[in-house]
């Protein structure tokens, strides 16, 4: 029981920092051409 004080405060900061990661990735743009980067590899340059 003694372990849930660790483990669920130590998963808060976790997703936190999932979170934290996927807007900084947002704000980054690395999400802005997803669809063209997927019909790249099938043109020829």
């Amino acid at each position: 029981m003694d372990v849930l004080y660790l483990l669920i405060p130590l998963s808060v900061l976790i997703v936190f920092g999932v979170i934290g990661l996927f807007w900084w990735a947002l704000q980054a743009g690395q999400f802005d051409h997803v669809d063209r980067e997927g019909e790249r590899i099938l043109t020829d340059e």
